[in-house]
């Protein structure tokens, strides 16, 4: 392998290795960002916005209010230094009246003198110590004497001992006169203000979720075939749009099964019509064999028109309500034992559940029917918590094999060796019951039963 191929390995190598790096920290970051809307909206105003603080803080500690401490402290020690030159070369006065007098009345210092003695221990530092550091460095950069500062005793005042050959100096100055007061409330006004908006904004997006979320509950009632009452669009032109095409989408689908199920009604009254008429004809001919058998050819043919029109009229025109599941599974029970199974009921949580009662007991009746036509004993489970109700329907029939348990809902399917065959059946009876489950919003799976047979379990949210 040449040089150049080794280089373009390495290259490829470190590449895919960033490019690795990249995707897991590119990972980690959206594990870390919330998923919600109004969650994000916050971040991207409080971010700019605590990042634009942040700046403006710093600039202003670092130009302004350390630039203006420093400028005020070193004014105040220039003023000692200017007392101290007054001091040494005007010796006349004694015992400093006058030095006293011209700092207090030109100066604004109050000047006394100590007996030369040690200096105090240091005093305790503040936590931000700007004004104790500025003081002490332009101390020792003017005036180069041993000195001592206290600017946390009185709150008002900075006391500053300076000690000379003959006497200690001791000076009390105005602590506005060496500091940048006023600091602490362009901080307090910044914060204050930032917490007025942040609240403005948290009050403003709140409504501005509120029309996203009822449309969102519109749009799931909606799917679980349940009405969203006093739902109108609300909120800025872009929710109102959406809104507004919801209620469309909504329209086109009610019609378009308004149309369906009158067709079906035309549909369903025309055969009918012509079954009726089989029927009377045949009641006309009389009673032999051949006619039996065409008896049986009609009301075979009734039954069939029936299951396809349950099936494509689904559960249009029932509205949902709430509905006692404990009593319905009850109901089953009854309706298997009188066929001579097996059947037991339990069901576990709150049974008050809303769905459409009709169409709901007719999906739960068909895969009961389902069980009892190749199983004698038949266990129905109901379960419900804050998220789902499900209800299991076990059998200790021969079951359907994994590989076409999927396939058993396809209408007009009938499986040769399958549970599901029906001599003289439409093969509806899975299809009818999954159409059912999926208009609440859940669906059907099938699997094995503890007793050994099938299981079919409808999960509905509630």
């Amino acid at each position: 392998m040449s040089t150049l191929d080794t280089g373009l390995t390495l290259i490829r190598g470190a590449s895919q290795r960033l490019s690795d790096l990249n995707g897991r920290l590119g990972a980690s970051f959206k594990n870390l960002m919330p998923k919600g809307l109004y969650a994000r909206a916050l971040l991207i105003i409080i971010v700019p916005m605590v990042i634009l603080q942040s700046v403006v803080a710093f600039v202003f500690m670092e130009r302004h209010w350390n630039t203006v401490t420093r400028h005020l402290s070193a004014a105040v020690v220039q003023d000692i230094a200017a007392l101290l030159d007054v001091y040494k070369v005007y010796p006349q006065d004694k015992d400093r009246t006058q030095l006293r007098r011209i700092a207090q009345e030109r100066l604004g210092l109050v000047v006394d003198f100590l007996p030369v003695g040690d200096m105090p221990p240091p005093g305790p530092k503040p936590f931000f110590s700007l004004l104790d550091q500025t003081l002490s460095v332009q101390l020792s950069q003017q005036i180069g004497k041993p000195f001592w500062i206290d600017t946390v005793g009185k709150s008002s005042l900075v006391e500053i001992r300076i000690k000379l050959d003959d006497a200690v100096m001791r000076i009390f100055a105005r602590r506005s006169a060496a500091y940048a007061s006023n600091s602490e409330i362009f901080i307090f006004w910044m914060l204050g203000t930032s917490s007025i908006l942040l609240i403005v904004a948290v009050l403003f997006l709140r409504n501005q979720i509120k029309p996203i979320l009822r449309l969102a509950d519109a749009a799931e009632s909606f799917g679980k075939g349940r009405e969203l009452p006093d739902f109108r669009p609300r909120g800025a032109r872009e929710v109102r749009r959406a809104a507004q095409a919801f209620f469309e989408m909504k329209a086109r689908i009610e019609r378009s099964i308004e149309q369906r199920t009158a067709m079906l009604a035309g549909v369903s009254h025309d055969l009918r019509t012509i079954l009726t008429r089989f029927k009377l004809e045949l009641a006309l001919i009389g009673d032999s064999p051949e006619v039996e058998a065409m008896r049986k050819d009609v009301d075979e043919m009734n039954a069939m028109l029936e299951a396809y029109l349950s099936f494509a009229r689904g559960d249009s025109g029932e509205q949902a309500q709430p509905t006692d599941m404990r009593a319905a599974l009850e109901d089953l029970r009854g309706d298997a034992e009188r066929h001579g199974h097996a059947a037991t009921v339990a069901f576990h949580g709150d049974p008050i559940v809303t769905v459409k009662p009709a169409a709901f007991k007719r999906c739960l009746a068909n895969l009961v029917s389902n069980a009892a036509r190749y199983a004698d004993t038949i266990s129905v489970t109901g379960h419900r918590d804050h998220r789902y109700l499900s209800i299991s329907i076990d059998d200790d029939g021969p079951g359907i094999p994994t590989n076409m348990r999927e396939d058993v809902f396809k209408p007009f399917l009938r499986l040769d060796d399958a549970r599901n065959q029906d001599e003289g059946g439409t093969g509806l009876g899975l299809a009818i019951a999954r159409d059912i489950a999926r208009s609440h919003g859940g669906d059907i799976m099938l699997g094995d039963s503890p007793l050994g047979g099938l299981r079919a379990t409808v999960r509905i949210p509630v």
